[in-house]
This record gives C-alpha cells, structure tokens and sequence, in this order.
C-alpha cells in the first residue's frame, strides 16, 4: 500500500468521479484508475461502486475512506508543523465556528491571525457540532467552536468549556414590537431560528415554556448566519440569537434587540478536538486569539 493511492482515494471520494480527482491531482486517468484497481486488489475488497453518475462507496470503501482521510489529513499536519516551526509561513487551518464565534471572537481574531500567519490558507465552516462531528474525526477540521453539544461527543474528541452565553431576542430597527419588555408580549410574533441542525425550534419551545408560556410560531430554518441577517432585516420575524449579534457591526446596522427582562441562556461555548494529535501552531495560535478575544459575562 503505497501513500498515493491513499491520496487518490481520498480525492475521488471529495470530487466525486474519477475525471475530476485526475483532473484535480493532476494525472492521467487512467493512472488513478489502475491506483485505484491495485489498492483494491491489495485489499481484497471492492472501494467503489461505479455507475454513470460517478464512483460512490461501498460499506468496505467507508471504513477504508476514514483511515486513509486520518492519515492523508495528518500527513498535511506534519507538513504544516515542521514548516511553521522552521519560520515558513504556509500551510492551512480549518476551523468549524458556529454563530456566536462568527460573531464575537473572530472579528478581533482574525486581523491579528493575519498578520502572524499572512500565508496560511485560513477555511472556515459554519456550523454545529452534530453536522461537523464527522469533519473532525477524519482530520478535516483541526478544531471545533462553538455552542456546545445537547449529548457530549463519544470517545476520540475532548471537550474543553470555554465560557458561558446567553442570548437576546433580536428583530429588525423599527420592528413594531420593539418596545415589548416580556417574552409573553412577543409570542403570537412569528419566529426564526439559526439552525436546523441543533433542534432549535424545540430548543426556542422550551425557553417559552420555562417561563410557563405557549409555543411560539415558527415559520423559517435558517441554517446560516447570511440567511438569518437577511430573513430578519427584510421582515417582522424574531430569532433569539446569542448576545454578541447585538455588538458586531455589520448586524447591528440593520437590527435591535428587543430587551426582555426574562434571562436566556445559552449553550456553553466549547473547543472540541482529537485529543491524540495536536494542533499545528497556526491553528493553536487562531484559538488562542479567539479565546482573548472571548466575552466578559453579561452583568
């Protein structure tokens, strides 16, 4: 078993078909064919289904595809390492972030990231834990920030509690009920929630429900920051966001928060990560800056 045709694995199953992983590692197809064959034939299993629409994997070719993603991911790492710990400046970091870092902590982080590490490709995916748990156990991601999980991860992740939040309801400048002081005054207004992807809709039902209330009405899922600025600024919806969307500029402009006296807690804010490999110095230096930039607790 040879470390290219790990590679070559590992580019068709993120491309899709044959011609575009060539077309991406920049060989011949056919050389990726025959990689392909000869690993199969190693194995004595068979990787790929193969069919007009592309290549997909087979139960086998799952269980290959995650250990060779580990090894593939981290023979990046190693690269990244040595080369940052000698002075050169280039490599990549991938983050997962979901709103509130988006938020509160990336906008002072980042500048400072810059310019410490000018060359360093930065990718940064929105998200919950539940949907990019699979991302950090292959080596996609180096870590994890974000609103912590409902149900802590199984073995193979640590999770470490940065700090607490809460959140605040937020609407449009001018809503109508920007005056309303209690969230019994706000529940027959429709409602949207950040995500699909942590049960927020049953999440937003419960804090109503703490406070001995009905159900509010929800009719949008936003699963991204983009499309939740935008659903809020160009209507009357509501969405109860973590505070920090109240203090970032490009939010602020185009919403309020409507201050209710009830107190809305947060999910924590956790660092997730594989405990048995480290962060290369790029990444461990962006986690570093966001967590100084890290919010006081609301008084």
């Amino acid at each position: 078993m040879k470390l290219n045709q790990l590679r070559d694995v590992v580019a068709i199953v993120e491309h899709g078909s044959l011609r575009a992983a060539a077309r991406h590692l920049d060989v011949a197809q056919p050389l990726l064919t025959r990689s392909v064959r000869a690993l199969e034939k190693e194995l004595g299993v068979t990787l790929f289904e193969r069919d007009a629409q592309g290549m997909t994997l087979t139960a086998s070719g799952r269980l290959f595809h995650l250990r060779a993603s580990v090894v593939i991911n981290e023979l990046r790492r190693a690269q990244d390492e040595l080369g940052q710990a000698l002075g050169e400046e280039g490599g990549a970091v991938s983050a997962g972030l979901s709103i509130m870092p988006h938020t509160g902590l990336l906008p002072d982080a980042l500048p400072a990231f810059r310019r410490r590490y000018p060359k360093v490709l930065l990718q940064l995916i929105e998200g919950l834990f539940p949907a990019l748990e699979g991302r950090l156990r292959d080596g996609t991601l180096d870590f994890y920030l974000g609103a912590a999980p409902r149900l802590p991860p199984t073995s193979g992740l640590t999770v470490q509690t940065l700090f607490g939040n809460e959140r605040v309801v937020v609407a449009r400048q001018g809503h109508p009920l920007a005056q309303a002081r209690s969230l019994e005054q706000l529940l027959h207004a429709d409602w949207a929630t950040p995500s699909i992807d942590y049960n927020a809709s049953e999440d937003l039902a419960l804090v109503f429900a703490r406070h001995q209330l009905g159900e509010p009405r929800i009719v949008l899922q936003a699963s991204s920051a983009l499309s939740l600025m935008v659903a809020l600024t160009r209507s009357d919806l509501l969405a109860m966001l973590p505070r920090q969307w109240g203090d970032f500029p490009l939010t602020a402009q185009g919403l309020q928060i409507i201050p209710v006296r009830e107190r809305l807690p947060a999910p924590d804010i956790v660092l997730i990560r594989r405990p048995d490999l480290p962060l290369t110095p790029a990444a461990e230096h962006l986690v570093d800056l966001m967590l100084r930039s890290s919010p006081r607790p609301a008084p």
